[in-house]
This record gives structure tokens, sequence and C-alpha cells, in this order.
């Protein structure tokens, strides 16, 4: 299906008459010269001919052998046939339309013509030749995004276990990626691969052997041997965009209906202080397109007319408009095809001296992948069953475990609605705005009329903040740490339009944004009264987990809620002992006589329960 007459151009149009290295689009002359060489009258020639012609030789090319199991010698043969088949495919439709008036259309200033870039590019790596790919290796990282420390400059995402005996199946026919590889076990969420989707709350890695599954719009991961479990459609979604972020993938999502390229040209400089001075900026092309009709993916194309970084922007809750940047090098050849065998992932801002946000994490994912094996499809993947069929419909639960204070769950993590005489108080702000907009209408209904007059944010995690600025919607004031303040402010509470899923602030921010009060900040700790009920925040530290948690103590009632410190969705587990030691810490320090602890992950549970899992890990 051709969309477009620029759509069609890409489909059809070869690099021959490129000249490699150049990274330069061909003149308008080249267009006029082939034109003469032909005659005038090949400008007559219909585009549905050309189509159609082109149709027809395509349809005579067999398709691509896979260089597995029993017949390769056989399929030899046909494959070089239907390789100067492809090829005279794209030299006959080059000249007509070369002869075409569209060929030769004017581009405004600033832009360029899109076609011969990706020709070129397409002829440098093989692009025709690879349908589907494999390749494998060991010792690649895998950075946690959101689960920072602190959140300040020249801060990385941390790097959680190393991605061992990795492989990547990629087919872009079918729309399919399987990775597999092997990490540490209790050290991260058994659904979380690398980069985005960390939620905490949900199962813990419990093997070493990790799959995880992209099939159209569905994917799935599974632990060891276990069942396959459905991935949140909104991260499913990053994960499909991801399989065509690869220099031939890029290529063949350039043809697709809807793609509309566009092609613009900068010249760039080295990196500061990784590559050295600079000394001769480089002239570069960039290639755009879209995907999934609200995708913007970027391609830069050196002058070897090769795809050096791809780079899209999708949306997360904590902070809006969020960058993803693919970047590879080390092409090796492999017949036909150039494929890249370094990896390196940003996701977020590469702010090595801008510093556009105070969160600076960046690298995500990366690797040597040496192991390259074109046309090497791996079998089928079908969906699942409880996959396609996977539920993501939520409603807030409600458990109330004293007098005015309730547990609303039904998420990974839950929040805790305290009331007083004639204002209300929450915990934790967790999930997006559509879940937080479902917790604040049972806050109403609760407590109508009552104002959620403050928030405490335990600590500044992506998972544990997607919700805040619905909040701040509502006229709430925000209760942190200090050391989260300007993190908050700079990044996550702004007015900052969000272009790809755009929230309730960014299309109507409240004046308070700018005037209101709209955080405390604190310190040490901090009280909430109306004079008859008392709620205290303390600063919780030492604390290796994250810098500036808070967690709250209602004396009365003796329930702390803590965040993160120890979770009772499931078993104890040893990772999360130095935060559970920080945790009896601060209750001693602090002489609190608590009865019951609730936590953001897991049903409330009497303290005497903690100090038994504190007391086993210990041994």
């Amino acid at each position: 299906m051709v969309s477009s007459d620029s759509d069609m151009r890409i489909s059809f149009r070869t690099a021959r008459g490129q000249p490699a290295g150049t990274g330069s689009p061909p003149s308008r002359g080249s267009a006029d010269d082939v034109r003469r060489r032909l005659g005038h009258h090949s400008t007559r020639i219909h585009r549905g001919t050309m189509v159609a012609l082109s149709a027809r030789l395509t349809a005579a090319a067999p398709a691509l052998p896979v260089p597995r199991g029993s017949g390769r010698r056989e399929r030899g043969a046909a494959a070089k046939e239907g390789e100067m088949a492809k090829r005279l495919v794209g030299t006959v439709v080059l000249l007509m339309l070369a002869g075409s008036p569209s060929a030769a259309q004017e581009f405004p200033p600033g832009f360029v013509d899109p076609a011969p870039l990706l020709a070129a590019a397409a002829e440098e790596i093989g692009e025709a030749d690879l349908r589907c790919l494999s390749y494998s290796g060991s010792g690649g990282y895998a950075g946690a995004v959101g689960q920072t420390f602190e959140n300040a400059v020249n801060i990385d995402w941390p790097r959680i276990g190393s991605l061992d005996n990795y492989t990547r199946t990629i087919n872009w026919e079918t729309g399919t990626s399987v990775e597999t590889f092997d990490r540490e076990p209790g050290l991260a969420p058994a659904s979380w691969k690398y980069g985005l989707g960390w939620r905490s709350g949900t199962p813990t890695q419990a093997h070493t052997r990790q799959t995880h599954v992209t099939n159209g719009e569905h994917s799935w991961h599974m632990d060891g041997e276990g069942p396959p479990v459905a991935v949140h459609p909104e991260i499913a979604e990053v994960y499909q965009l991801d399989m065509w972020l690869n220099p031939h993938g890029f290529l063949k999502a350039a043809r697709m209906p809807g793609a509309n390229p566009v092609a613009f040209w900068r010249w760039e400089q080295i990196e500061k202080g990784r590559d050295g001075n600079v000394v001769a900026p480089v002239k570069m092309h960039v290639v755009a397109i879209e995907m999934f009709g609200k995708y913007r993916v970027d391609a830069t194309i050196n002058p070897q007319n090769l795809i050096q970084r791809l780079k899209t922007t999708v949306n997360i809750p904590a902070l809006g408009d969020f960058n993803i940047e693919h970047e590879s090098t080390n092409f090796v050849s492999i017949g036909n095809v150039k494929w890249p065998t370094n990896w390196h992932s940003h996701q977020g801002w590469d702010d090595n001296w801008q510093f556009y946000r105070q969160s600076t994490g960046h690298n995500s994912y990366g690797g040597s992948f040496p192991d390259i094996r074109p046309n090497d499809c791996g079998d089928p993947v079908p969906v699942p069953e409880s996959v396609a069929e996977a539920d993501w419909t939520t409603e807030v639960t409600v458990d109330e475990i004293a007098d005015g204070v309730y547990r609303l769950g039904g998420n990974p993590a839950a929040s805790y609605m305290i009331e007083f005489s004639d204002f209300v108080a929450v915990f934790e702000a967790p999930g997006d705005e559509e879940w937080s907009l479902k917790v604040i209408d049972r806050i109403t209904q609760l407590a109508p009329d009552k104002p959620i007059r403050w928030v405490i944010a335990s600590h500044p995690h992506f998972d544990h903040i997607g919700g805040l600025r619905t909040y701040l919607h509502v006229g709430s004031t925000i209760v942190t740490h200090m050391i989260n303040l300007e993190f908050l402010n700079h990044d996550v509470l702004t007015y900052e339009p969000r272009t790809i899923k755009p929230d309730i602030v960014s299309k109507w921010p409240p004046t308070e944004l700018a005037e209101g009060y709209n955080y405390e900040a604190v310190q040490e700790n901090y009280v909430i009264t109306d004079n008859s009920r008392i709620l205290r925040v303390y600063y919780v530290q030492p604390l290796r987990h994250v810098a500036g948690m808070l967690m709250a103590y209602l004396p009365a009632e003796r329930i702390a809620f803590q965040s993160a410190l120890f979770d009772t969705h499931e078993p104890p587990r040893p990772a999360q002992l130095p935060s559970m030691r920080a945790l009896h810490t601060q209750v001693e320090r602090m002489n609190l006589d608590v009865e019951t602890l609730a936590p953001v992950h897991g049903e409330p549970v009497p303290w005497s329960v903690f100090l038994d899992a504190l007391e086993q890990l210990e041994q």
C-alpha cells in the first residue's frame, strides 16, 4: 500500500546513483540528467503503471532464505535470483521516478528530500536482504529508570545486575521480538527488563533465566519456566516501538503508510570531555518519521550512509515527555548485511553539560553483542491466551484500618487516607493520573467537602510520584523532604507541555503552580494536626535505597506508614534487609510505639511481623 508520492518514492528508490560516503542527497540536476538520458517522453509514465510494474516484478522474486535447517544449498540459487529481481525493481523504478515531475519537487528552506537518504542508507546496510535477525552476547548492562538514589546532576540510573547469555531475535515481518538473558534473582521486579518498566509491588524476580516477548501490541515476560505474565499496555507499546529503533527496522518503518518522512541537515560536534577536542564538526542528515500515529522517530545518518543514532519521545507519568535514544556503532558485514555489534541506549536526557533536568539519569541499556545471525527468525511466538485476555481495568479498594484511616488499594502501590476534622491528608501518590483520579474520587466519597490538604510523598522514585501532579491539580500541598524539592519543582510539577499524552495539569495548569503554597519541605520532622488528631512525619536515614525518604506515624492509633522499606506483598527478601534495618533504627530513635505497620506495597501487618522478618533475615 502506498500512502503518498513521497512514500512511494521511498518504497522503490535505490541508491545506485548515490555516491557512498557523501551523506548528501542527489541534487535536482541529477534527476534532470537521468530525464535527459531517458528522453522527454519518460515524464508521461503514469504513477499507477509504475506501482503495478514494480508489484509484478517484486512478486516474481522469491522470499529470502532462512539460514537454518535443511535445504540451505538448494535455496542458495533462489536467493541469488531473488536478489537480482529486487535490484531490477529498484533500478527500473528509480529511472521512472527520475523522469516523474514529483522526483524534482521543492522542499522548504532547511529541509531536503528524505528518499535518497533512506535509499542510500538501505543500500549501505543491505536492508532489503534482512527480514529478521538474531544477535547475542554477554555482559550487557541494564539501568533502572526512575530508581536513582538521588536526582541530581551527573547521577545516572542504577545498574541492576547484568545481562548475561543475552539473545534477541527481531522479526519485522511478523512484528515480534524475543529477548532472553540471565540475571541474578532477587534484585528487581520480574516484570522489569531494562530501562523503563520498573513497577515496585509486583513479584520479584525469582529465577536466573528471564524471557521478554513482544508480539504486536502485546508483550509478556516469563520468570524462569514460569507462566507468561502480561506487560502493562503502556509499557508494551514502548516495547513494540523499540522493535523498530534499529537501523534496519527504521528503514522498514519509513516505508509504512503514515510514516510521512521529512529530512534536514545539521553540523554535529563530538561530545566534550569524552571524544576529545572539537576540531571538525560533521555534517549529518536527520530523517524523521511518525509511528503508531503518535511517536516521532528521528534517525541521524552520517556521511558513510550509516544510521548511528535513533531518537524518539514517549510518555511517563512522572515526567511527561521522555527521551529515548539508541546509539549503534561497530557495524560488521555478514554477506550484504551490515549490523552494529555495540549498543548504547539513553532513556532520559544525556545532559552532561546543559543539565536540562535535575534528573540526569540516561544510560539504560547497552553492551557488545557480536554474535549476529541474519535471517535467523527463531520460532513463532503466538500471543498466549492469558496475555491476550489480560484485564487491566482497576478499581480502588477501601479498607478502614482505624477510625478515619483508610487503605486505598487495588494497584501494586497503595495510598493511605487520614481524615481530620476539616481536611484530609494522604500518604503516597503512586501510579498515574488515571489511577489517582479514581483514588481522589473515593476520598471525596469518604470525606465529602473536605479538601485533600496534604499529600506526603515518601520518596521520589518514579513509580511512587506518578500521581503527584493530579493532587496538585485539586489543590493539595506536597510534603516532601527538602532534598527532593528542587527535582519535584523543576522536573515534575511544571507547566511544561506534554505532547505524547497531555495530562490535566499540562492542559489546565493551576495558577498556584507559580503563586501558591505548593510544597512543605521537611528537614527532620513535621506535624500535621487539627488539634485533635496528630500525624507526625519523619525523615528516615541513614538509608541506601534512596535519599530523602519520609515515613509517617499516628501516635494515638500507633500506626506507622512507610514505603519500600518493608513490603508485605511477598515474603521478606534479603535485598530489602538494609532498608528494614533503617526503618527499625528510625522507630527506635524516635521512641515510637508502633502496633501496626502500613506499607505502600502490601497489606498492613502487626509490628511483630516486621520484627520476626527482620530477625529471620539477620540470621
